[in-house]
């Protein structure tokens, strides 16, 4: 690791470089699983039907052969989500989102930076599919309180989390200036 991100092009071609340097290793590799979770995400921004078909593989293989490791079954499925979130699969984005909160949750306690950040991701499904009330709830009862102590109001996951709870207050053409109070 060189500290460079990479994107396009080159992304690409480094996904498949690292792909193709573990792929005559068995099934059970870690490093092989590892180089299909990076050539789907490499994917992802050019060709995302084939980054969903890899990374579901990714995530097959990672609960097949790892499920004793449920941090890497949870990076591989937050992987799939991420690449779920258009438009046309924002359903499906939002059942998988809760599973991995859930998951977050039980393993991490809800402080946990991740299950935090996680639960924003969750929030923002929620909002984006105009589900105002849960996605209010969810954010001013459940979110905020543990980010606020844990990570402090300052913490760009704390930010982010008042941002999505006022978008879904505006966007909500029920709400009152009383329910941002």
């Amino acid at each position: 690791d060189c500290g460079q991100s990479f994107h396009g092009p080159v992304k690409l071609a480094l996904g498949w470089v690292c792909w193709k340097t573990y792929l005559g290793r068995p099934v059970t590799d870690m490093h092989r699983s590892q180089a299909m979770g990076v050539l789907g995400e490499s994917l992802r921004g050019s060709r995302p039907e084939e980054a969903l078909q890899v990374l579901e593989a990714h995530l097959a293989l990672s609960r097949r052969y790892w499920s004793h490791d449920e941090n890497l079954v949870l990076i591989a499925q937050t992987n799939v989500a991420v690449c779920l979130s258009s438009p046309e699969r924002l359903d499906e984005t939002l059942i998988l989102r809760r599973e991995i909160y859930a998951k977050m949750v039980a393993l991490f306690g809800v402080s946990h930076e991740g299950t935090i950040i996680d639960g924003l991701n969750l929030a923002s499904s929620m909002v984006t599919l105009n589900l105002w009330d849960e996605g209010t709830s969810f954010l001013r009862d459940q979110l905020l309180p543990p980010a606020r102590q844990s990570l402090g109001s300052n913490h760009h996951a704390t930010l982010n989390l008042e941002q999505n709870l006022a978008v879904a207050l505006y966007n909500n053409p029920e709400s009152t200036c009383m329910n941002g109070v």
